[in-house]
């Protein structure tokens, strides 16, 4: 098969071992960098162009790798590969909806999904409601458009919250307002999930003195075993957001397993290091039997180093 990956950084460990898997199992493998793509809207001819040219059109699937500032153009090329009939791994309405930290819990709130009790608001005014709303200090604060633990802050008094919320929203940037689960101590779980299967899990433990576990912000990662509850929450939370692969983040608190947030493109290193389980392997996996590819005789699959 012809894979297009599109992403926007070709020597991200993820994305290289994406192309790596894809070429082991005998497939074509392009880099597509999302800024570098364009499309032909066309009643008889639709395209989808790469630098110079080049026609994408033939491609049999994409696996789209979206960073949170290439959103809207990055989910825009992939509604026009779907029209095209082209696969994705991901599709463009379960990416939007899953970038969009409100409208992703107020889906998992509709679908009875637990998470940590988070409050929203436009108004200034409003701040020590807000507050009130989460329990009160210490809490987090979260920017709608963050991600890999940036964008978030604790804040350990009433005065720090009513402070870093006054000032954030003076900004005019949208913000969530959340309990802080004092029991995690630092910790979470991610659970990757591929067609509805959890094919790796690890614990993730912030950095001394950090309260964010991302391994991005300095946290470590561990090989876990999550209990049937935290399996079935991360496998209804991807499920939910209609998401073919997806990184699901949990908190463990003492009201039971409480979900954080549900990634789109999850990174690969920390999990594939800490398990030594083929992630990548597994995505390709799933192209393939969406597609329903059998393996040329004569095709040695690699096994992770």
């Amino acid at each position: 098969m012809k894979i297009g990956l599109l992403a926007s950084n070709p020597d991200l460990y993820s994305n290289q071992r994406i192309i790596e898997a894809g070429e082991a199992r005998g497939h074509e493998m392009m880099f597509l960098n999302i800024k570098q793509c364009y499309m032909k809207m066309d009643r008889e001819q639709p395209e989808v162009h790469y630098r110079g040219g080049t026609v994408l059109n033939d491609l049999d699937a994409i696996i789209p790798r979206i960073r949170p500032s290439m959103t809207f153009y990055g989910c825009a090329l992939t509604r026009h590969f779907e029209s095209l009939g082209v696969a994705t791994l991901n599709g463009s309405i379960a990416i939007t909806q899953s970038r969009d930290k409100l409208f992703s819990l107020q889906l998992l709130q509709k679908n009875g999904l637990d998470i940590p009790t988070t409050g929203f608001a436009n108004s200034p005014i409003d701040t020590t409601d807000l507050i009130e709303m989460v329990g009160g200090a210490p809490l987090i604060v979260k920017l709608l458009e963050g991600t890999q633990g940036r964008g978030v802050v604790l804040a350990e008094t009433r005065k720090a919250a009513e402070s870093v919320i006054n000032a954030i929203k003076s900004l005019r940037a949208n913000l969530l307002v959340q309990e802080f689960i004092k029991e995690a101590d630092g910790k979470d779980l991610r659970c990757f999930v591929i067609d509805g299967k959890i094919v790796a899990s690890i614990e993730r433990v912030a950095a001394p003195g950090e309260f964010r576990a991302n391994i991005h912000q300095g946290g470590s990662a561990r090989l876990v075993k999550i209990t049937p509850e935290e399996k079935k929450l991360a496998l209804l939370a991807a499920k939910t957001l209609g998401l073919r692969v997806a990184g699901v983040d949990i908190i463990r608190s003492r009201k039971g397993p409480l979900l954080l947030e549900v990634n789109s493109s999850p990174g690969l290193e920390g999990i594939e290091s800490a398990t030594n389980i083929d992630v990548a392997g597994a995505m390709i996996d799933a192209i393939e039997k969406k597609l329903h590819w059998k393996k040329p005789k004569g095709v040695d699959l690699q096994p992770l180093a």
